[in-house]
């Protein structure tokens, strides 16, 4: 241990032209092995060709690519610049690279210290890889929360009202970035800015379609999301959060561990009205945690404290990830995010059980997706279970905990 943490002090590892080089080589490392299989762009891209051609955004097109499109009509766009590429492998590097900058640049504001930078820049790596391999739009929502929590306080209010009404209106997640509000020094001022956002940016669709379509898009986008939250519960691919792991692991040994990994493999789980595990609503989990994330904020006193609200940013970070249905392997660059904020931003220091915390979310949420980790482990236990979500969930009690109770009153991550 000793001798890994003397090769991570180099300076070579925290030199801005190897982080920088690193996050350019991921997406273009990324971009290469994709060349003839690129599902996910192909929805997006075509995101922007039907609604220029005014089909609906919605729809199934298995002539152009499996699956169907959940973000909000203004990802059409977005999405333009990217998708007019004469060459569709150029549309989609150009898309990664941009994916990544973004979060680079969210990332590098002074709002994080030259050390918490460089900790993000690291540790999140593979995480970044795992979101890249899918091109998704989630390295931008957790980009988008970092610059609104960047923005409120350095108080560019105008700026920060904007990053949430695009993620809102591309994914809803971006509506996390409300919490910030209470830290708004001009409270007005972020209401007015939101609402003109809102309006501008609701509209901004119109610019290759109509009036008429968008809104009936937005009608259809709402639909499209409640289909797909049924759809989510036991789904294969999705519900990897503190939800799912709840409702799967209780539905598991409700039938037994072969019946529920058979089912989850094979025909899928039957929505059986007489077994709880199936039919209860996730409002009875995400309450409680919306108290619980909720309560810290009462510490008043705590409120000058630069720490604090980075240990908030943090916990909306993780949040998204654990009380979200839609919650996929490759969204969790949102919550690591979170994690490495959440270590770095005590004035305390960390002791030997956050360290191996942090050790424990990396090998299982972060190498859980990929050929690192045995197949029989991944196949058998961690994605029909949800154990993804695991370490983060355990390190957001534990994040809810200090809040609680600890005091954030020295200076925050010194150099």
């Amino acid at each position: 241990m000793q001798k890994l943490k003397k090769i991570f002090s180099l300076p070579f590892w925290s030199d801005k032209r190897t982080l920088l080089g690193l996050w350019l080589l991921l997406p273009i490392v990324a971009s290469l092995t994709k060349l003839h299989k690129y599902n996910n762009y192909l929805i997006f891209k075509y995101t922007f060709w039907h609604a220029w051609e005014g089909t609906s955004l919605y729809a199934e097109y298995p002539d152009q690519y499996a699956d169907s499109n959940h973000y909000g009509p203004l990802f059409s766009l977005l999405i333009a610049p990217f998708a007019i590429q004469p060459v569709e492998w150029i549309g989609l590097l150009l898309w990664h690279l941009g994916l990544a900058m973004l979060l680079y640049w969210a990332i590098r504001k002074d709002s994080f210290t030259t050390r918490q930078q460089t900790f993000m820049l690291l540790f999140c790596a593979h995480e970044l890889l795992t979101a890249i391999f899918m091109s998704q739009f989630n390295i931008a929502v957790v980009a988008m929360i970092l610059l609104t929590y960047h923005f409120v306080r350095k108080e560019k209010d105008v700026w920060a009202t904007l990053f949430i009404v695009i993620g809102t209106l591309v994914k809803l997640y971006g509506i996390v970035g409300l919490a910030f509000f209470l830290c708004s020094k001009h409270k007005g001022k972020f209401i007015g800015w939101l609402v003109v956002w809102s309006a501008v940016l609701f509209c901004a669709p119109m610019l290759i379609s109509s009036p008429e379509y968008v809104v009936d898009q937005y009608r259809e986008w709402g639909m499209s999301l409640v289909e797909k939250n049924g759809d989510n519960l036991f789904a294969t691919h999705q519900n990897i959060s503190l939800l799912g792991l709840i409702r799967k692991v209780g539905y598991a040994f409700s039938v037994g561990l072969t019946t529920y990994r058979t089912q989850f493999w094979g025909e899928g789980v039957p929505q059986d009205p007489g077994n709880v595990w199936t039919c209860y609503s996730d409002i009875l989990v995400i309450l409680p945690a919306m108290l619980l994330f909720a309560l810290p904020l009462l510490r008043f006193k705590q409120w000058k404290n630069e720490g604090f609200w980075q240990t908030i940013l943090a916990s909306v970070l993780m949040f998204v990830c654990l009380f979200s249905s839609g919650s996929e392997s490759s969204g969790y660059i949102i919550a690591f995010v979170g994690v490495v904020i959440w270590y770095t931003a005590c004035p305390w220091k960390r002791s030997r059980l956050d360290i191996a915390l942090m050790v424990f979310a990396f090998i299982l949420t972060s190498l859980s997706p990929s050929d690192l980790m045995p197949a029989v482990l991944r196949r058998d236990w961690i994605q029909p279970f949800a154990l993804k979500a695991l370490p983060i969930a355990i390190i957001w009690l534990k994040l809810s905990y200090e809040m609680l109770s600890k005091q954030y009153d020295s200076v925050t991550c010194k150099e």
